[in-house]
């Protein structure tokens, strides 16, 4: 591991000015520090200055509820620097947006969540062991080639024509992502609000990197509309400490036990959080006590699914994930095994 130099700034206005300044090559933000430290250790990266942004908040809150107000639905205002664990055991995330609760309570292990923070988690980079292995030259790397293609891809993506396989790591991403989520960006003492959909991108717009933000963007904050009536149910090879196979995130609006409206989100099966509008549009007027209604809706997360040799499973996997999701959501889904 290089040497480098450590800063602890008192606001991210001071942030900001530390990775302007023109003596360090490659100044790095950390939080929880957890994916930064791993690529440190694995060569993959050499910054010669940490920027420690853990204790930072741009408001007095973790959390907070805002109430609606003229065009503004109701919405949860998240700190980008909150961690995981807050996200979870949060009184109000469970009661107003219940899929972050899940979704974060899902991730990693207790320890894991203690550290990572919101905004560390949906900038993570990708798992794929190509990438993360500094003996392959591959794609993501500059390299020509996207190794998973034709080597090993039991957990890489079944949508999307790459060039690049990856699939997203997120997944409070894929929560948000039926919450009409959005980041609030700092830079150069301005602001913006980017929505989630438009934060990330397809490897075919960049196969290097899988935002959209610029040099000095630093996210503060994190918001997303409440839905009380909103799941997550994730598949995994083990309960801790391991990576989805697949993920889903539904919000619903329910007319008893009729939907009236759906918003579905997968995860893990594509290099973005993959909407899933016609799983939606399948949803609308089915009840979720019919199961079989239920299951031919959710059969639809896998049409145009492009599995690749090893992980044609997740095409089976994901209308279960969606399922369940769906029944969470609704709170019909007690248990994790139904």
């Amino acid at each position: 591991m290089n040497k480098f130099s450590y800063a602890n700034p008192a606001s991210f206005a001071e942030a900001g000015a530390l990775l302007a300044e023109k003596r360090f090559a490659l100044p790095v933000l950390k939080a929880g520090g957890l994916d930064v430290l791993d690529h440190m250790k694995e060569g993959l990266m050499e910054p010669d200055l940490l920027i420690n942004i853990r204790t930072l908040r741009s408001g007095k809150n973790a959390l907070e509820l805002v109430p609606a107000a003229g065009n503004a639905a109701e919405h949860v205002r998240i700190e980008a620097t909150a961690t995981l664990m807050e996200l979870a055991k949060s009184p109000v995330i469970q009661k107003r947006a219940p899929v972050i609760s899940l979704a974060c309570g899902s991730a990693a292990t207790p320890q894991v969540r203690n550290v990572a923070s919101a905004a560390g988690n949906l900038l993570q980079r990708p798992r794929c062991w190509y990438y993360r292995n500094e003996q392959f030259d591959c794609l993501k790397k500059g390299g020509a080639t996207c190794f998973a293609a034709e080597g090993e891809n039991k957990y890489h993506a079944i949508f999307g024509d790459g060039p690049c396989h990856i699939v997203h790591p997120s997944n409070l991403a894929v929560a948000l992502a039926v919450l009409n989520g959005r980041v609030t960006v700092w830079n150069a003492g301005k602001e913006r609000m980017v929505s989630l959909d438009k934060l990330y991108h397809m490897p075919s717009m960049g196969v290097k990197s899988e935002h959209t933000l610029e040099a000095g963007d630093i996210i503060t904050a994190i918001a997303a509309d409440a839905s009380p009536m909103s799941g997550f149910y994730a598949i995994k090879e083990k309960q801790s400490f391991d990576w989805p196979l697949v993920m889903a995130a539904a919000a619903l609006e329910l007319d008893g036990d009729t939907i009236k409206s759906a918003r579905i989100c997968a995860g893990a099966v594509a290099p973005v959080p993959w909407m899933l509008p016609k799983v939606s549009a399948a949803l609308a007027g089915v009840k979720v006590t019919d199961e079989a209604a239920l299951k031919n809706a959710c059969a639809a997360a896998a049409e145009g699914a492009k599995p690749m040799t090893d992980n044609g499973y997740k095409v089976k996997l994901l209308s279960v994930a969606v399922r369940r999701a769906v029944l969470k959501a609704a709170g019909k889904l007690m248990e994790d095994h139904a």
